[in-house]
């Protein structure tokens, strides 16, 4: 099943937006006041030309700090190459600004795996002058390297490791970092499971890693080893039950199936003795029976004599 990457970048940075601001702009953190903020439904736009519909990922309404009057977050995901995102990335801060009459801040999360030089301007220029130059804040993931951000006590940074710059060699590295900052936060149970679900998404260990995982949490020196060690197996046991319960659940469904199935045959061949028995007692022969109904002159004697 593809991975609704939007949805969970969505779901994280709403969470935990504050954090996000505060972990990859700190100096938009010092003016926001964010015991006013309001999440804004959905925009939903369609580009003409291209043919195509796009939906605004997150609108964020709130205030500056000793100012009057409301501004627009919008932060926007994109998981994937799109050269004329930053015209889209326009097309978007022009619409809602049609719609809100208020100042925006764009934001673009750039999270896909390649490693580019990403535009974060938008311009329209001639000889004679230039028209527009439209610039949004650019979040480029991989870029970051995930080492640089393991001491932040910031959920968001725990969650973006597995997103950030890191080779295959380094991952039960990178997945230890994670719980060790997950085990630091100490994040109410749903927090915990969102950070962890967002994670292991897109950093998947393989069983032998993980067992290397384990040989090495259990080798640490650090206050954090049993909570790592805690974590692990109560997500461990978490997923062995989930994956009971999962089945159960398929085994049931199909036993439903299964048996309605069963059922209808089984009352299918009911209906049919009661019509051959019917006819029979009619006076007609078997042999006309067997013609009206389509069945074999054995199959109409069998259900006679049952």
């Amino acid at each position: 099943m593809a991975i609704d990457h939007d949805r969970l970048f969505k779901e994280l940075i709403q969470t935990f937006f504050e954090e996000f601001i505060l972990l990859f702009f700190p100096d938009m953190h010092e003016h926001i006041d964010f015991r006013h903020l309001s999440f804004l439904s959905e925009e939903l736009f369609t580009d003409v030309t291209a043919g195509e519909k796009y939906r605004v990922d997150l609108l964020v309404e709130t205030k500056l700090r000793a100012e009057d009057g409301l501004i627009i977050v919008h932060v926007e995901n994109q998981a994937y190459i799109q050269p004329s995102f930053p015209e889209r990335m326009f097309l978007y801060f022009s619409r809602l600004f049609e719609k809100y009459r208020t100042r925006i801040v764009p934001i673009a999360v750039f999270s896909y795996d390649a490693l580019r030089k990403e535009s974060s301007v938008f311009s329209i220029e001639f000889p004679f002058g230039d028209v527009l130059q439209f610039r949004f804040f650019p979040v480029e993931l991989r870029k970051k390297h995930w080492r640089d951000y393991i001491q932040h006590d910031n959920p968001i940074a725990a969650a973006l490791l597995g997103k950030m710059g890191y080779t295959e060699s380094e991952k039960v590295e990178l997945k230890k970092e994670f719980l060790r900052m997950l085990v630091r936060l100490e994040l109410d149970e749903a927090r915990q499971r969102l950070l962890l679900g967002f994670f292991e998404t897109y950093v998947k260990l393989s069983e032998k890693e993980e067992q290397q995982l384990q040989s090495e949490v259990k080798a640490m020196e650090t206050k954090e080893k049993e909570k790592v060690l805690e974590l692990i197996i109560s997500y461990e046991q978490k997923g062995r039950k989930e994956g009971w319960e999962e089945g159960m659940k398929r085994g049931i469904q199909q036993g439903i199936k299964q048996g309605m199935k069963q059922g209808m045959k089984q009352g299918m061949k009911q209906g049919m003795k009661q019509l051959i028995r019917n006819m029979a007692r009619k006076g007609m022969t078997e042999e006309d029976i067997a013609q009206l109904v389509d069945l074999p002159k054995e199959d109409v004697q069998a259900l006679l004599e049952e």
